[in-house]
């Protein structure tokens, strides 16, 4: 089998491919220490013929089974051509990242922005603001469709964020009303990066952790105007693109 390891921020995806590209085996855990070797305590019963790793923690992946490595984008980009082969563009959104891909149609990329440099635009501070208000992630995704008032989150930094955040509750402002504000703010970020790419896309993909996100892929799509999909297994999706380079390297030998 091939076997594709995502390293993340916040969450490690496994996924295990058979010879016709099936995905036969998969696993999600949350990322903690010494993460390689969980991921070698997994593995060790099973047939593995070829293993790629991927994420932020791949090098540590590569360390452990002397294997080959792939950039999160040709990840990313070969899942999304596999779920969606006239998939034109990608937006993914981590618990660390957030970037857009623009899609040749084959399984490659042409072009790639992703921000790195600030929580505020990602997956983390859906997580800081739903534990600010003692709201379970899967509820907080949803009740922004309740909001009666549109409020907005004005700070570019996570930090100054949830402090607008705190302050919002602190004037008794309503839970939907405050989601509707935070989701807005990641919905703005994540537009503003990928409109250039999505005035010439007909089919726009959402991956990662963020696609799970009702509420978000409904604001994004209205931010830009476009269809946006929620990939298949979108959580898995750096771990499937892993897997699938694994099988192109080995029928190449």
């Amino acid at each position: 089998m091939y076997w594709g390891v995502d390293i993340g921020s916040t969450y490690t995806k496994i996924c295990g491919l058979d010879e016709q590209k099936n995905i036969i085996d998969t696993k999600t855990i949350p990322t903690i220490v010494n993460q390689d070797e969980i991921v070698q305590e997994y593995l060790k019963d099973k047939n593995v013929e070829m293993l790629v790793s991927t994420g932020y923690g791949r090098h540590m992946v590569q360390e452990l089974f002397d294997c080959p490595i792939i950039s999160e984008i040709k990840a990313h980009a070969k899942a999304a051509h596999y779920f969606q082969n006239d998939a034109d563009m990608v937006i993914d959104l981590g618990g660390q990242d957030s970037k857009v891909i623009k899609l040749d149609l084959t399984g490659g990329f042409i072009d790639f922005k992703m921000n790195d440099k600030c929580a505020a635009g990602t997956g983390k501070f859906l997580e800081i603001a739903s534990n600010r208000m003692g709201l379970e992630l899967e509820e907080f995704s949803k009740i922004g469709f309740e909001a009666t008032k549109e409020l907005t989150i004005s700070s570019m930094c996570a930090v100054f964020a949830e402090s607008e955040v705190i302050s919002l509750i602190a004037k008794k402002e309503s839970a939907s009303n405050i989601c509707y504000a935070v989701h807005e703010s990641i919905a703005s970020r994540l537009a503003s990066m990928a409109r250039k790419f999505a005035i010439k896309s007909d089919k726009i993909i959402f991956s990662g952790g963020g696609a799970l996100n009702p509420f978000l892929l409904h604001l994004v799509a209205l931010k830009l105007d476009k269809e946006v999909i929620a990939s298949k297994h979108p959580q898995l999706a750096g771990a499937v693109g892993a897997a699938l380079a694994g099988h192109e390297v080995s029928t190449e030998l």
